[in-house]
């Protein structure tokens, strides 16, 4: 059959694909005269099947398992991929995007610049549709830009790093350990419509879960305010302000030695003394101080680093008693009790947090005479067995929000059979209420103050035991 574009050309591709812009999915299909399709519309309409329609319905070619890209004759992979736009007005997007399944009994043979993966990711044309809750019907979601994409030389240095760490823990029989938060851009994410499913993995007789190489929600909302629209609509456009990178010219041998070497040079140095030399004020308050020295150190002059936004890494500040002790337990945002009461754990808001989040801790410690300095650093994110515990912490959470939580009033305060800090060597339960009247409401129509999951201060103590 033939087509309106020249399928050898990634520019004519392009240029066709442009067309798009403003379209419908409906639009693709009402304009659809060559009847090309081995999927009637509904199918389209479900998960992953709008990539699938733009293939048969505007490409007019077939939608296959081949593993060479999409176009092979011009090396282009298409990726079709919603963004939303916040509270806030900004453009993120929704989910990650997956490249590739990893075939974990071959991808130990593969270089990185051989590999299937990189086959696909070489060169993406990425066609990103408007996500609207209120939208119904998945074929009325707006296609607002498209673009080519190969990833810039200073992300594919951190990609090609990440591709190497999650190889390497296949390598050593540990594919049933890999988790998102292992990395920066790229990630090995779970890839399977039935949770029960697991695969055969080198070096080991312990079956682990399907996953595939894919790109960060966070590394893809940068692609898109930063690559795609810019080239989409350069004339309507204004760039984001510019944040600083940590790493400027790309030429390291591993962006977390970096970054613990530049850190390490300042170790044993007073809160004080670096408020003076990187000029910050100390009226800074307490839980961003830690963060904008840390910053300062690497050379970045704004409050966050290019990195760390591309790569979704939460900074936290960590405090450490003279006597080895840590007095705060960590937490993270309040829960909603009706949204546990109907969500299995893998789907559950704090499994994906834990699970998709690198952290970067930046641990100070008091001296014996009180005076507060610089530990070190340390990238993190929780072991898989430590995440069972959450487990158990969370299942628990949820049969009492479902029924038997004992709520009682003792000295005025309110007080719960929530899992505590002595019941589990990771986290426990608390209130994450700004005061008495910050309540959520159970199913039951009882209202209690906004609880949120901790991690405990002796297990986070424990996991920078290296640092003391």
């Amino acid at each position: 059959m033939e087509t309106a574009y020249d399928k050898t050309s990634a520019k004519s591709i392009e240029e066709y694909a442009r067309l798009l812009v403003g379209k419908t999915f409906q639009d693709v299909i009402n304009a659809d005269s060559a009847g090309f399709s081995k999927l009637d519309d509904g199918g389209f309409s479900k998960k992953g099947g709008l990539g699938n329609l733009l293939e048969e319905r505007y490409f007019h070619y077939g939608s296959n398992s081949d593993a060479r890209p999409d176009f092979p004759e011009a090396g282009v992979e298409l990726k079709t991929t919603p963004y939303k736009i916040n509270s806030r007005g900004e453009k993120t997007a929704k989910e990650r995007l997956v490249i590739t399944m990893i075939d974990y009994m071959n991808v130990i043979n593969e270089a990185f610049d051989e590999s299937h993966l990189w086959l696909k990711a070489r060169l993406m044309l990425l066609v990103y549709y408007l996500y609207q809750k209120e939208i119904k019907n998945r074929l009325d979601y707006r296609i607002d830009f498209v673009s080519l994409f190969t990833p810039p030389e200073e992300d594919l240095e951190i990609i090609k790093e990440d591709y190497e760490k999650i190889v390497d823990k296949i390598r050593r029989g540990l594919a049933h350990e890999l988790s998102e938060a292992d990395t920066m851009y790229l990630a090995a994410c779970t890839k399977s419509s039935d949770s029960t499913i697991r695969r055969q993995q080198p070096n080991s007789d312990i079956p682990a879960k399907p996953r595939a190489f894919s790109l960060k929600s966070s590394y893809m909302t940068y692609v898109l305010n930063n690559y795609i629209i810019p080239n989409s609509s350069p004339e309507s456009f204004d760039k984001p302000s510019k944040v600083d990178a940590i790493v400027a010219d790309g030429e390291i041998v591993s962006f977390d030695k970096y970054v613990y070497d530049k850190i390490a040079k300042y170790r044993g140095q007073s809160i004080e003394d670096l408020c003076k030399e990187f000029d910050i004020s100390p009226d800074t308050p307490a839980k961003n101080l830690g963060a904008l020295i840390a910053y300062r150190i690497l050379g970045v002059r704004s409050n966050s680093a290019e990195e760390f936004i591309k790569a979704g890494i939460k900074v936290k500040t960590i405090r450490v008693n003279s006597n080895d002790t840590i007095t705060e337990s960590m937490s993270f945002p309040a829960m909603s009790f009706e949204k546990i009461a109907n969500e299995e754990w893998e789907d559950s808001d704090f499994y994906q947090l834990l699970t998709e989040t690198k952290f970067f801790f930046v641990v100070f410690k008091y001296d014996e005479n009180g005076i507060l300095r610089l530990l070190g650093c340390k990238f993190w994110n929780i072991p898989g067995s430590d995440l069972l515990e959450v487990e158990s912490v969370w299942k628990k959470t949820k049969q009492l929000i479902n029924g038997g939580l004992v709520i009682e009033r003792i000295n005025g305060k309110y007080a719960s059979n929530f899992p505590k800090a002595s019941e589990n060597p990771v986290s426990h339960v608390r209130p994450h209420a700004r005061n008495a009247e910050d309540v959520d409401v159970l199913p039951d129509g009882r209202t209690f103050p906004k609880q949120c999951f901790w991690l405990n201060n002796s297990y986070i103590l424990s996991q920078i035991q290296d640092l003391l």
